[in-house]
């Protein structure tokens, strides 16, 4: 009697896209591939981190004026799960490369910080978030709006490097939107952060290469100066906005301006003026030193006089959410548009300016959840465009908390902003949940089904 064949099963393995049936969450990002590949990790099963971790790793290939590599930044993270209703925020700022050269670099802090998040709040494995980041870069990714828009400003200069020349650049014509852009040794670098661990890149073999070709990209990176680059999870300082609604901020100068100017636009979404004063002011006097590094104090101050920033590096933003409620706001960047302009040889990685050499860029983002009994997530916001970035969060999240839907309309100029909202709570009312990019700039929100 011949053996019966039994019939496989057509449903999705976990780890597979399509893995999670119905509504998955949803993902915004400032380039398009990096909210796809977040969607992908979010239909595959992965959380609200698994999947800002991909979308991080991506931004690094997709968008390395903003994102490489060699970045730092921030990322608030919350799980209705949390016996503490404490957000965190997961620190992974920029710090000095400590070599010398004419363009002092800082130490590359990205990788650190996405294992950081990925530690506490993940679920796939590690390995399995740096891939997609892998394949983008070995085989090529489309060339996005926005880094054909990073890319016209600093062409000039990016092709005196002839590293970066021979990426961005290459036959010395800037690519269309659309073009193939592969870069074969930012591929090799991503594999071996894959297979040997993020740890490699701070005190192994990759360590080696990297503290040797970044002196002669011009910007040392000393064997010290890349041990001492870690992370760290610092609770987030928040606003309580009564009926049990809480907002979770940076304790970055961004973060907590937009926490102060969130404060004063609740009651008042209109209140532009006296936000954007407010947010001018406290991220002012943060940089002073006013507060003594107490972000809550920050948040909670009045009016603070004296308001005058320096010109601000650029940043990006993305920002997750999984069916379960969970939810990461995250911003970084290079310190400068592309960094020190040069990459080190061999690795494929833009080398970031050290805050030793630029002022450090102005990160923010904000997260809204329901605390008591009945914990959910209720919305984040990213903010960026340098001065305006806090504005841009405090704005995007008030008004669309009020009118109940992403982004009604635009964050003052010259902020732009990305939101997931989700007025009834997640994880009990994902019908209700929104999201979405800026209109004025190239980035992409996704989710649903």
């Amino acid at each position: 009697m011949a053996d019966k064949i039994m019939p496989s099963s057509s449903k999705p393995q976990e780890g597979t896209a399509g893995f999670i049936p119905g509504f998955l969450g949803a993902a915004v990002a400032d380039e398009p591939q990096a909210a796809l590949a977040a969607r992908a990790i979010l239909s595959a099963g992965g959380t609200a981190a698994d999947a800002a971790v991909a979308a991080g790793f991506a931004l690094a290939v997709t968008l390395p004026s903003r994102a490489g590599l060699g970045s730092g930044g921030a990322c608030l993270a919350f799980s209705p799960a949390s016996p503490t209703l404490v957000a965190d925020a997961v620190m992974f700022l920029p710090v000095p490369g400590g070599g010398g050269g004419d363009r002092p670099a800082a130490a590359p802090m990205l990788a650190r910080g996405l294992f950081a998040l990925h530690a506490r709040y993940g679920r796939r494995p590690f390995e399995s978030l740096v891939s997609p980041a892998e394949q983008l870069a070995r085989f090529g990714a489309p060339v996005s709006r926005a880094f054909v828009r990073d890319l016209a400003v600093v062409a000039g200069p990016l092709a005196g490097d002839p590293e970066a020349a021979a990426i961005f650049l290459p036959g010395g014509r800037a690519p269309a939107e659309g073009d193939i852009l592969m870069q074969p040794d930012l591929a090799a670098t991503l594999g071996q952060i894959r297979i040997a661990g993020v740890g490699d890149l701070h005190q192994g073999a990759l360590a080696r290469r990297l503290t040797e070709s970044s002196v002669l990209a011009g910007g040392g990176i000393t064997p010290q100066a890349l041990r001492a680059a870690l992370p760290q999870y610092v609770p987030a300082p928040r606003v309580d906005l009564g009926g049990g609604l809480l907002v979770a901020v940076l304790p970055t100068d961004g973060g907590v301006a937009a926490g102060a100017a969130i404060r004063a636009l609740w009651s008042r979404p209109q209140a532009i003026d006296v936000a954007s004063a407010r947010a001018a002011g406290v991220a002012a006097a943060w940089r002073r030193g006013a507060f003594g590094g107490n972000a809550q104090a920050a948040v909670d101050s009045a009016d603070v006089a004296g308001a005058t920033l320096p010109p601000l590096p650029a940043t990006t933003g993305f920002t997750t959410m999984d069916r379960e409620g969970n939810a990461v706001a995250c911003v970084v960047s290079m310190n400068n548009l592309f960094g020190t302009g040069r990459v080190a040889p061999h690795t494929g990685m833009m080398l970031a300016a050290s805050p030793a050499w630029m002022p450090p860029a102005m990160l923010s983002a904000a997260l809204a959840y329901a605390g008591g009994t009945s914990t959910a997530f209720v919305g984040a916001a990213t903010g960026t465009g340098q001065e305006g970035a806090a504005l841009a969060t405090a704005v995007a999240l008030a008004q669309s908390g009020a009118a109940r839907r992403a982004l009604p309309t635009p964050v003052p100029e010259p902020g732009r902003a990305n939101v997931l909202l989700c007025p009834g709570g997640l994880p009990t009312d994902p019908a209700r949940c929104s999201w979405a990019a800026d209109s004025r700039g190239s980035g992409l929100a996704v989710g649903g089904n």
